[in-house]
């Protein structure tokens, strides 16, 4: 059986100390098998972004352990890393770049020989139909294109691990549907990918796997199938799962 592509165990993170103290997840375990499609579903504050968040080292975890590829994302912080593509849900980017300055940045930030990292910024530009736009402003561009473009600078370092926090927010339903499919294509050819995503269709067209974050819990887990069964759709019962579990909570 091989290795998965991500291990989340006993995961807790609590932000600020005393009276002011959070407690953003609370005991978060995980198995994200190699090659899958994974749904990470929760509502907002749920604690989707704090799992992304210490998965990718912008938070640090209070305790427990994550593995990616059978790295520790803490003590071999840097290797981990180069592991895992993310693309963020808020525009973080310099908007006076272009796409390829942006995918360029990146590559030297993972130190790709300048030779190699072109040949991959030329290869995503035309996957991912930037070639007319690879020299406009990132201010200027569609919010489809722009979703690309933060495509193309996740996957420059050709990561095994891909993160996608709300991919296709803002963009209208023709260009999700491009979106889509370059996603599904990506995924047929190996690469695993994370999805968080607020359109549930959205999450039950692409994912073979799902799991519920809940007040800093996991609520559920299980194939896509399994959420699916007696007829309901994904959307149906991620509303039963965390409206019974918001009653348990009050």
């Amino acid at each position: 059986m091989s290795q998965p592509m991500l291990e989340i165990k006993n995961l807790r993170k609590v932000y600020g100390s005393g009276k002011a103290e959070k407690v953003a997840v609370e005991g978060i375990s995980l198995t994200v098998p190699r090659g899958s499609f994974f749904g990470l579903l929760g509502p907002n504050g749920a604690g989707k972004s704090t799992t992304i968040h210490c998965i990718t080292g912008i938070a640090q975890p209070t305790s427990g352990e994550i593995l990616v590829d059978g790295v520790d994302v803490v003590k071999d912080y840097k290797n981990a890393r180069t592991k895992v593509g993310l693309s963020p849900q808020e525009f973080n980017v310099d908007i006076f770049s272009t796409p390829e300055q942006l995918m360029d940045f990146m590559g030297g930030y993972y130190a790709i020989p300048h030779e190699e990292r072109w040949k991959r910024i030329n290869d995503l530009i035309t996957r991912f139909d930037l070639e007319q736009h690879r020299h406009v402003k990132f201010q200027k561009l569609s919010g489809g294109l722009k979703r690309r473009a933060m495509l193309g600078r996740a996957l420059v370092h050709t990561p095994d691990l891909l993160i996608l926090d709300e991919p296709t927010a803002g963009v209208d339903v023709e260009q999700r549907r491009d979106l889509w499919a370059y996603l599904k294509e990506m995924n047929e050819r190996g690469k695993t990918i994370i999805l968080t995503s607020h359109y549930l269709e959205e999450i039950q067209y692409l994912c073979n796997e799902i799991a519920i974050i809940n007040h800093g819990r996991i609520v559920a887990q299980g194939s896509k199938e399994e959420f699916m069964k007696d007829g309901k759709s994904v959307e149906e019962r991620y509303l039963e799962i965390t409206r019974a579990d918001d009653k348990e909570q009050k």
